[in-house]
């Protein structure tokens, strides 16, 4: 699973096919079906438009998306959140991070063994406790369009973008980020369970905000631009 999920951090555009012959060219035996099952479980799938290929909650209401052609040029205009997998020696978790789109700063972060939407409740309040976005933009994962979740936006006043079905590039600041997170902490360090990778995040996700500099922030930190 972990290759996997370095060939789909690296091309998130391959489906199951092309996933399978990039295996077999690095020399693992997989059939294709395994590999499905495998990409399902790690809740991932190629980014292209599809039809009905996941489908979400039908009792739960779905938002346009609001970001195309927006110009975003200050702290707190665009928040978005998103869920990856993790790989360690001993199984997997999920992380769910929010991010400020201007600033790339990190507003919080929770991991989780489980796909419930309980961690993504509690990252949303804790990124609420920093202040407020103009938009919060997510995917349409039932995490997400939750009235548990949503409800806690439109209780202040903050408006919600939801990508198109199968246009992760929609939210593409995070899914920037989880390419950085997994290359320059995930694969290196190679966390043998939950417990490592919890302190490991805290270390990196602290560095990533106060010390990582950023060629499109001018070479900056990303806790300066946001609190400038």
């Amino acid at each position: 699973m972990r290759v996997i999920d370095e060939i789909y951090t690296d091309c998130p555009f391959y489906g199951s096919r092309r996933m399978v012959i990039e295996l077999e060219r690095r020399f693992f035996r997989v059939n294709r079906k395994r590999v499905q099952r495998l990409m399902r479980l790690m809740e991932i799938e190629a980014i292209y438009p599809k039809p009905k290929l996941s489908q979400r909650n039908s009792e739960h209401k779905v938002y346009p998306y609001l970001l195309r052609n927006i110009l975003i040029d200050h702290p707190n205009q665009v928040w978005s959140t998103d869920i990856t997998y993790i790989p360690m020696q001993d199984g997997f978790m999920y992380l769910t991070a929010i991010i400020d789109w201007y600033s790339r700063y990190i507003l919080s972060r929770r991991i989780s063994n489980t796909m419930d939407n309980d961690f993504c409740i509690e990252a949303l309040d804790e990124a609420l406790n920093h202040g407020l976005p103009n938009i919060f933009n997510t995917d349409q994962r039932v995490q997400f369009t939750s009235r548990q979740f949503t409800k806690r936006l439109t209780d202040v006043d903050v408006k919600i973008s939801m990508d198109g079905k199968g246009r992760a590039l929609d939210n593409i600041f995070v899914e920037r980020f989880w390419r950085t997170v997994k290359y320059e902490n995930i694969y290196l360090k190679d966390y043998r369970n939950g417990s490592e990778l919890y302190h490991g995040l805290e270390e990196y996700f602290s560095f990533y905000n106060t010390r990582r500099t950023h060629q499109s922030l001018g070479y900056r930190v990303p806790e300066d631009i946001h609190y400038s």
